[in-house]
């Protein structure tokens, strides 16, 4: 075995680890007793500086390179999906500075750093033994963020929540790993795909996909295993929040397509006519019921945070829709679709903490003439919210109409696909009523007290004007993303 190669392949990881450890050792010994903003920006230097090495490196030193039963795989369209979730990962680091949460500063940023690695770690693999690895350092790292804020009880609420939760759905996850490989023999997905074909009736196999599901219905806060995200999306520091959102949804989106298309095979659309058969039914249902459920369950209320949290329920419906797609179309949807729900719920969520300092939880009222304090951070929110409501031309609009369009096209004669794809787009315009909802008290309605200001410094600014900027050039140009995705997804075709 080369290790030469291993090391080179996992060069951006070890990276970051020393970036981890080095916060953590600054944070203790040169930095200790200084004021919080200064390590606070200390710590997210050094992070900064670790991210953009990594991505340096995945960009020109990592090569492409399989390693023996799928352990790690390195393809064009891995690094992309990496540098998404570095860039991602990096706006929050540079937004936390702006949010004052903890005095355990060095171990924030560890944390997150170590969050970071799990995921990419998580996008790398296609074997399911470093799959459930990766996911739980992901996963761990995440509820200790979740439950970051020592002197709220709200953030501990959301942090015992998540890890109640999360454990169990691993319990179901490794379960269902175990039966694919009692099943298969083999940890490589692309093994297992190749051996579930021979048993493609076995009950075995449809007790190993529901187990599958539910774990991974767990990461993606899809009903009915959301239960966990409005109470975290509401009571976890917020900091944590952008990344319980975003990154660690485009990593688990990502790896549950893969295993889906690769390890369950064909399995999706198996069968004819009116008997169909494999995952396609019950992902189905579960989009149908998380698109519904979660815009319907948003309209009512009034936290801002708690909203965003159903919102997010309804847009793992949505994303579910691009699983039904050919392997090219999901693969481009999806990947798609993550990056640009990512980069919204990161700058929504930055509007919300440069506004929120260490305040109380923010309702909808509260934004009431925001506008005439901070226009340029008005118009920003007003760019992440129409781009989650999927209006064009943001990018949130292009995202949805490739989910819809990769869902229509994988089986045209088959109405089911249609009915959901028509529930989505029903329910992407009843998502439009609770985001209007609070456009209207930052634009229209009249303060009943004082207005909130922007607490924000230069830095935190100029990432939400990014991020911005992100959301409207992916809306107007997509193909600038597209041709990178479909050039990776050629280069990987099976």
């Amino acid at each position: 075995m080369d290790y030469g190669l291993i090391f080179l392949t996992l060069s951006p990881e070890f990276v970051l680890a020393v970036a981890a450890m080095a916060v953590m050792g600054l944070d203790l010994t040169v930095l200790k007793g200084t004021s919080r903003i200064y390590r606070m920006t200390a710590a997210a230097g050094v992070m900064a500086i670790g991210i953009f090495t990594a991505i340096l490196l995945l960009q020109y030193y990592v090569k492409d390179a399989s390693f023996p039963l799928g352990m790690l795989v390195q393809n064009p369209l891995n690094l992309l999906v990496k540098k998404v979730i570095l860039f991602v990962a990096l706006t929050i680091g540079l937004l936390a500075t702006e949010v004052r949460f903890t005095r355990n500063v060095g171990e924030y940023y560890a944390l997150l750093m170590l969050a970071t690695i799990g995921m990419m770690l998580l996008v790398s693999t296609e074997n399911l033994l470093l799959l459930f690895v990766a996911l739980e350092l992901t996963s761990l790292s995440l509820y200790v963020l979740a439950g970051y804020n020592e002197r709220s009880r709200e953030s501990a609420e959301a942090g015992m929540k998540y890890f109640l939760f999360g454990g169990m759905s691993a319990a179901f996850l490794l379960f269902g790993f175990s039966y694919l490989y009692g099943l298969g023999g083999t940890l490589d997905l692309g093994s297992l795909g190749l051996a579930l074909s021979a048993h493609a009736a076995d009950p075995l196999l449809s007790v190993a996909l529901i187990l599958v599901v539910i774990g991974f219905g767990f990461k993606l806060a899809a009903v009915p295993f959301h239960f966990w995200a409005p109470d975290t999306y509401q009571g976890a520091p917020i900091a944590s929040t952008m990344l319980i959102g975003s990154a660690s949804k485009v990593a688990g989106g990502y790896a549950f397509l893969k295993l889906l298309l690769i390890g369950f095979g064909a399995g999706g659309w198996s069968g004819s006519g009116e008997t169909i058969t494999g995952w396609a039914p019950l992902l189905a249902l579960i989009a149908v019921l998380s698109m519904v459920f979660g815009n319907l369950a948003a309209l009512a209320q009034t936290s801002v945070r708690r909203l965003l949290g159903y919102s997010a329920v309804a847009h793992a419906g949505y994303l579910l829709l691009g699983f039904f797609g050919s392997e090219s179309d999901a693969y481009h949807s999806v990947v798609f679709y993550l990056t640009v729900y990512a980069l919204t719920t990161v700058g929504a969520f930055g509007v919300i903490a440069a506004v929120q300092g260490k305040g109380r939880d923010l309702t909808l009222r509260d934004f009431a003439g925001f506008s005439r304090k901070s226009p340029e951070m008005a118009l920003c929110l007003l760019v992440f919210i129409l781009s989650l409501a999927g209006i064009p031309p943001l990018a949130g609009f292009a995202g949805k109409f490739y989910l819809f369009a990769a869902a229509l096209k994988s089986d045209p004669g088959h109405m089911g696909m249609l009915a959901a794809v028509s529930i989505g787009v029903v329910m992407s315009a009843v998502s439009l009523y609770y985001y209007l909802q609070l456009l209207k008290q930052v634009f229209v309605a009249d303060p009943i007290g004082p207005v909130l200001r922007v607490k924000a410094g230069f830095l935190g600014r100029s990432m939400i004007l990014l991020l911005a900027f992100c959301v409207i050039t992916l809306g107007c140009a997509p193909g600038i993303f597209l041709d990178l995705i479909t050039g990776a997804v050629i280069s990987v075709s099976r």
